[in-house]
């Protein structure tokens, strides 16, 4: 296998980062089959591409000529086999479960030609936690994104059983499809700017499950001082509060850590709600048009009681 050989991406799971990922691929050229096992989740993922679409066009990254082309480059379908059978390298984004991730890579280990490289995107998990499920281990590792829209780094993470030739070839591909790969030596949850990321939010989340502060002006502190368009709960917003619960939550009871569960529990407060964040309408904030892009926020203060 070579980088040149590559010619259909799989993605698996069609959710906010797995249809953002197979949009870049299109967008690159490369024949898109984006899997989902829940038909209701590709019917979301479709009205997601358009607005991902357009997001990009109204940015002037793409042609709207070239978003219609990477649509129709892109198949959605329910249909594991069809899906996979043609799959030269697969990318994978399902939820931060290791033995899901395992069992879905050892279903399509079964479908995939012998030589299809297989790839997590994992957030917070390293490879080595399901690389021997996935059937392939040695033509398994990360390649983590963020946000398309925002960002153009990649993670590549290679377990200790990935052959050098893979971790090349994944580089290769990262780069032919526009993105910066940064090659990490040895795992490491949360790879770099996650693990960075992840403690920032964390200190965040502690501050407003003791009642330190209200979110808002937790969120003001940071912007305020920092000049960023954002604060820590509205970025978790834009990851999605399920997301930030899982990753929280799995960590929180691996480490038996009591402040970290405290933590999961007040996302989880919000989740059961179906308060997701921007996708649903309302997280920590309201949406479109959350009170943090408000040009008076950082001057409109939590008044003290009286």
């Amino acid at each position: 296998m070579r980088c040149e050989d590559i010619k259909t991406v799989l993605i698996i799971g069609a959710g906010t980062m797995g249809h953002q990922i197979g949009f870049q691929c299109a967008v690159s050229g490369y024949n898109v089959m984006l899997y989902d096992l829940f038909p209701e989740m590709l019917e979301k993922a479709d009205q997601r591409l358009e607005s991902l679409a357009r997001r990009l066009v109204k940015k002037k990254r793409i042609s709207s000529s070239l978003a219609k082309e990477a649509r129709e480059r892109m198949v959605l379908t329910s249909d594991a086999r069809k899906a996979g059978k043609n799959a030269d390298i697969v990318s994978e984004s399902v939820p931060e479960n290791p033995k899901l991730k395992g069992e879905l890579f050892a279903r399509f280990n079964d479908i995939c030609p012998p030589a299809t490289i297989f790839t997590t995107n994992t957030s917070s998990l390293v490879p080595s936690m399901f690389a021997n499920a996935t059937g392939r281990p040695e033509q398994f590792l990360a390649l983590h994104f963020h946000d398309i829209a925002l960002s153009r780094i990649v993670d590549v993470m290679p377990h200790a059983g990935t052959h050098g030739e893979m971790i090349q070839i994944v580089v290769d591909f990262a780069e032919k499809i526009g993105q910066i790969p940064i090659v990490l030596k040895k795992e490491q949850p949360g790879y770099l700017f996650n693990n960075m990321l992840m403690a920032y939010l964390d200190a965040a989340l502690t501050l407003a499950a003791s009642e330190v502060a209200t979110i808002e002006d937790i969120d003001r502190a940071w912007m305020g001082i920092m000049h960023t368009p954002a604060g820590p709960f509205g970025i978790m917003d834009s990851v999605g509060l399920d997301t930030c619960w899982k990753i929280t939550h799995y960590w929180a009871e691996k480490k038996g850590n009591p402040k970290a569960l405290k933590n999961a529990e007040f996302i989880k407060s919000h989740v059961d709600a179906g308060q997701l964040g921007q996708k649903s309408g309302k997280g920590f904030y309201q949406y479109p048009a959350p009170a943090f892009e408000s040009p008076d926020f950082l001057t409109k203060g939590t008044q003290p009681p009286r």
